[in-house]
């Protein structure tokens, strides 16, 4: 298979490897320094490209991704509230392909759909309050994690007391605690710590007078995202609209 990646990062990097190492091709690297590269006809013959990269650059890149004709599977947060709709009409009667997904990791995957079968249980014992911790390193942009809001709509679709998420507390670089919300006994608040270089790591607690069940999710590296991602570019490459990781793993 032809490979363009979009954003050459850590991940980027990761990816290529990956990518090489099962065989595929990579026909094009476009990084911030080379953006005239999308008008390239190595870029035109990718069957996918995967991207990885800004909430402020995704969509942009998606749009010239599809003037080529070349499907994207992408891993970029931050940019759905803005250009949701318009990727799903354009996924949707338009005939394009994305796969996105905020977390590419089968450990996150198989994590999920924990998370809603204990949400499902939790539905029936209204003394448990829920609430979620999300860690990540130092230059992640955006807070919750796109993982994180993920999860938590997970849990409020299955359990009726809670009907929202909100931003609870961001723990800051130098240790500084912001309370950006102090939620509804009807919202799941997420809150992030943004500390080192962690990988990723995603806490769900339920807690109650009597006891409290915490889930956890802990990345120990990149690997598993970049993995996760030339596996989804494997299945985007024969199929076609809006697509997500509940299409490739059936959990």
């Amino acid at each position: 298979m032809k490979i363009a990646l979009i954003g050459y990062g850590k991940m980027g990097k990761m990816i290529e490897q990956i990518a090489r190492d099962r065989g595929h091709e990579i026909v094009s690297i476009i990084d911030i320094d080379n953006q005239d590269d999308f008008d390239s006809p190595q870029f035109a013959s990718a069957d996918v490209a995967i991207e990885f990269t800004s909430p402020t650059a995704a969509y942009g890149n998606y749009l010239r991704a599809f003037s080529k004709g070349v499907k994207v599977v992408s891993g970029s947060t931050g940019w759905m509230k803005d250009h949701g709709d318009d990727v799903r009409r354009m996924c949707g009667s338009e005939g394009k392909t994305l796969f996105w997904a905020s977390n590419f990791s089968i450990g996150v995957a198989i994590f999920s759909a924990v998370n809603r079968y204990l949400a499902k249980i939790m539905n029936g014992f209204p003394q448990y309050d829920v609430r979620m911790e999300e860690v990540h390193h130092i230059h992640k942009l955006d807070h919750p994690s796109g993982t994180g809001i993920t999860l938590a709509e997970e849990i409020v679709d299955n359990i009726d007391r809670k009907d929202s998420w909100c931003v609870g507390t961001l723990t800051q670089p130098d240790g500084t605690v912001v309370t950006e919300n102090t939620p509804a006994a009807n919202q799941l608040a997420i809150d992030s710590i943004r500390r080192d270089e962690v990988p990723g790591i995603h806490s769900i607690t339920y807690n109650s007078e009597a006891d409290q069940i915490t889930i956890t999710h802990d990345a120990h590296s990149r690997k598993g995202f970049a993995l996760g991602a030339v596996l989804a570019a494997e299945y985007t490459a024969g199929h076609q609209g809006l697509l997500t990781i509940s299409d490739m793993f059936n959990f």
